[in-house]
Formats: structure tokens, C-alpha cells, sequence
């Protein structure tokens, strides 16, 4: 018999500023604005990953950065969980497009 493994839930400790953050991120990658939001990653000579640098620049938004910084460590580890889902979802042909951002290098 084998057993099923279920990942734990962690609970939000500040869902106001959590759902600020969250709101951000999915603006930015909404279908309406995600090639904006590329475009200004590769004007800013950032890569896609460096979450913390993206906030950091203001990409996100000028209050994004001090909302995030308001929650705990778990809430941040979500948001940066959540950061990374989020880019792995943009269409095939932008991720191509925006190649230089995606780079491991």
C-alpha cells in the first residue's frame, strides 16, 4: 500500500498585504500587460528570477516593495512561490521573445 504525500498548507499571517502583493504580481502578468512588464525587466537590464531586485526597482509597483517587506518570512516565501509560478505561465512565443530575461546565465 502506498501512501499519498500532500503538501502542507501554510497559512497567511497578514492576508491584506499578502493579497496586495499577490494582486501585483497577477496584474503584471495578466495577458493585457505581461509584454509591458517584460519590457521593462529588459529595459532595467534585470532578469525575470531576481524577484527580490524586480520588486526592489519598482516594476511591481512603488507600494508593492514596502507591502512585501510587511510580511513575515512564510508570507514572503509564498509570494516569491507565487512570483515564479506566475512567470512560468507566460505564453511560449513572449517567453521566446523575452529569451534574455528567462537565461540561466
Amino acid at each position: 500500500m502506498t501512501a499519498l504525500r500532500e503538501q502542507g498548507v501554510i497559512p497567511v499571517t497578514d492576508p491584506e498585504s499578502f493579497g496586495a502583493v499577490q494582486a501585483a504580481i497577477e496584474a503584471a502578468f495578466s495577458a493585457a500587460r505581461v509584454q509591458d512588464f517584460l519590457k521593462s525587466l529588459l529595459r532595467a537590464g534585470l532578469r525575470i528570477r531576481d524577484f527580490e531586485l524586480v520588486l526592489g526597482k519598482g516594476i511591481l509597483g512603488a507600494p508593492t516593495a514596502s507591502q512585501y517587506n510587511r510580511l513575515g518570512n512564510g508570507d514572503q516565501g509564498l509570494i516569491r512561490e507565487f512570483y515564479l509560478a506566475s512567470l512560468e505561465q507566460v505564453a511560449p512565443e513572449l517567453r521566446v521573445k523575452f529569451s534574455k530575461l528567462y537565461a540561466y546565465y
